[in-house]
């Protein structure tokens, strides 16, 4: 069974903004990964020998702030993905609810597969420019940064260039899903004991093989959309796509008859490589906002530690603690109002 929880002594918008802030530093930190994964997926000259050769290339040819093309793009896009995402979400699953609040596995899946093409397509856009500042060269670049990147293929191919290949976010979220659910189901039955009773620990190492077996089973569909994303025929060498098709179909044609099947799935090493970290810098860099805001919220007595504050209840909503504590000062400094007199 599966339910949503929150904490409520952070209240909504500190919660977003520790989401935003794990996002951002997490994404930041794995930045490097994710340059090379998209490269050899798209199959530009860097990736011809391999995973460690692209780092190498990359640097050679453009430096060491190659590795963060696109990342301030992939940062601007975390927040209104992540926003849509959860208000998507929960809607959906609060359809499914029983009495208690729980829901199925399954649902609990399809509500996040869901919520994620929704997201996805409406920030659509900002993923085909962060495609396209990655596959350019830092020394000759085509556009200037997210804004310029916008309007010039707004200006030079149409709206639709903003949304080619967006189709396949919504084929890829089935083997995405299905994955998920695959993994997670036989996880529970692996750890032997109730997905209610696992640590964080546990709960930290089934995310990281329900997202790369999920990622692994959806990414010939990403390959395909990266490969959409930056072809384009008023950029050089035609965005660096290493085949030349007129469609989704063509695409996979052009690939597997060019490259092989196994091509589709091409950059999946730097995406497995980059799992544990990703996720093991978000877990930890949300863990420490939100003790932040829990300590600024007074229901600990250091941001270091989760050590609950004395004489705090911590059923308390932050609106409610800041009344009883507004009250327990009012009480106190009118009860030693008589004594000073004295």
């Amino acid at each position: 069974m599966a339910t949503i929880k929150r904490d409520t002594r952070v209240t909504a918008s500190q919660g977003l903004a520790c989401m935003g802030i794990a996002g951002v530093f997490s994404k930041t930190a794995t930045c490097p990964l994710d340059v090379v994964k998209i490269l050899s997926q798209v199959g530009t000259f860097h990736c011809k020998r391999g995973f460690l050769n692209t780092f190498r290339l990359v640097y050679q040819k453009e430096g060491l702030r190659a590795f963060w093309k696109g990342n301030l793009v992939a940062c601007s896009r975390l927040l209104p993905y992540s926003t849509v995402h959860l208000s998507a979400y929960k809607r959906i699953v609060h359809l499914h609810m029983d009495e208690l609040g729980c829901i199925s596995p399954g649902c609990a899946v399809v509500a996040g597969g869901l919520a994620g093409i929704v997201a996805a397509l409406l920030t659509y856009p900002l993923e085909v420019a962060e495609t396209r500042l990655v596959v350019q060269s830092c020394r000759d670049p085509s556009y200037r940064g997210l804004v310029h990147a916008l309007r010039a293929v707004r200006r030079q191919e149409g709206l639709r260039a903003l949304y080619r290949g967006a189709s396949l976010t919504v084929v890829g979220a089935i083997p995405f899903s299905l994955g998920c659910y695959v993994v997670y189901v036989n996880l529970d039955k692996l750890w032997r004991e109730p997905s209610s009773h696992l640590s964080p620990g546990q709960d930290f190492v089934n995310g990281c093989v329900a997202a790369g077996v999920a990622q692994t089973l959806s990414f010939p569909f990403e390959t395909v959309k990266r490969k959409m994303q930056a072809q384009s025929a008023v950029l050089p060498h035609c965005g660096g796509a290493d085949v030349h098709f007129t469609g989704v179909v063509d695409c996979f044609r052009q690939v597997i008859k060019a490259k092989g099947v196994l091509s589709l799935w091409s950059g999946l090493t730097a995406n497995l490589v980059k799992i544990v970290p990703y996720f093991g810098l978000l877990f930890s860099s949300f863990e420490f906002s939100k003790q932040v805001c829990l300590y600024r919220n007074g229901y600990i007595v250091s941001p270091l530690s989760y050590q609950p504050a004395p004489g705090v209840d911590q059923s308390l909503g932050p609106h409610e603690l800041r009344e009883v504590q507004r009250y327990l000062r009012n009480r106190n400094f009118r009860s030693e109002q008589p004594a000073m007199r004295g």
